[in-house]
């Protein structure tokens, strides 16, 4: 593993040094699984965020609409 070091405040350190209470293994193990929930988060945003504006796009632009009407013949309801 890859180590780095960052600066935290005492906040976060008092809630690092739980880590036991939080079932895991090492603040390293915590802090990890933070990053990975963050990043899986920032990808939803990003992911809703663009089916909105697919959304917007369909709903402003007829000819959008018409060609996934036309897409959508032909298969089942």
């Amino acid at each position: 593993m890859v180590q780095v070091k960052f600066s935290i405040d005492e906040q976060q350190a008092a809630f690092l040094n739980d880590y036991k209470a939080y079932g895991f293994k090492d603040k390293s193990a915590l802090v990890r699984q933070a990053i990975v929930q963050f990043r899986k988060q920032l990808e939803m945003e990003s992911l809703r965020e663009s089916a909105e504006l697919y959304a917007e796009l369909y709903d402003e632009d007829e000819g959008m609409r018409d060609l996934a009407e036309t897409a959508l013949e032909g298969w089942p309801q």
